[in-house]
């Protein structure tokens, strides 16, 4: 049914005739068991809003002195169903103004969250590479920026993401300092791609990653 306390707009769904002008009625309003067209009742100066954005909608409405809902009826619900409004058009207007005022705003603000998040990943980072230093005084300052950068980036899903990296657990930062190694420095990325397994890849360059670990912890530094 047309929703109730509202002047309704009808969409017919197939074409009508208006009993008054006996023009096209692409959109009508039944009075008098009869369609009459938006020009014979006054409503032909309403522009057409589809339904879709609540904001807008409840803004022009708010705005228009005269508005009118617009439904059509659904043969396969067997019911009409809401498919926009009629506002003025200086009301729609004003409306577009305030929800483009109000994508501004939504805007800065996730901007300013952007570089909220931005500024803290840096600390985070700032520290995780602070402390990959403090474990293995021979990791070159460079290289240990570059893995806390690696590990810490937001939406990696890699150890430094996790809780314990965060919390800058000495466990995960040492992991992720073994993986950067594994990648970096050994032939582990080569055998993967000829095919051998991941765990037997890892068997093989297990020596070379030792070596290097060993060497970082004692503070022998390396240029990597």
């Amino acid at each position: 049914m047309p929703p109730e306390n509202e002047l309704v707009v009808i969409w017919p769904v197939k074409d009508r005739t208006c009993g008054i002008c006996h023009g096209p009625a692409e959109l009508l309003v039944m009075a008098d068991g009869k369609p009459h067209c938006l020009s014979c009742v006054d409503l032909d100066h309403l522009v057409y809003l589809p339904a879709g954005d609540a904001a807008l909608t409840r803004r022009a409405k708010k705005g228009s002195g005269l508005s009118a809902v617009v439904v059509r009826f659904s043969r396969s619900r067997k019911r009409y169903e809401r498919q926009g409004v009629l506002v003025e058009a200086d009301a729609l207007a004003a409306a577009e103004e305030q929800c483009l005022g109000d994508e501004e705003a939504r805007l800065r603000r996730r901007e300013r969250d952007r570089e909220r998040r931005a500024s803290a990943d840096l600390e985070l980072q700032a520290r995780m590479a602070e402390r990959i230093g403090q474990l293995f005084p021979g990791c070159p300052p460079k290289r240990a920026e570059a893995i806390a950068r690696h590990t810490g980036e937001r939406g990696s899903g890699r150890v430094g993401r996790s809780a314990a990296g965060r919390a800058l657990d000495d466990e995960a930062l040492r992991r992720a300092v073994v993986a950067s190694v594994r990648h970096q420095d050994t032939e582990y990325d080569t055998l993967l791609m000829a095919g051998v397994s991941w765990a037997e890849a890892r068997e093989r360059i297990r020596p070379a990653v030792d070596h290097v670990i060993a060497s970082w912890s004692a503070g022998a530094q390396r240029v990597l």
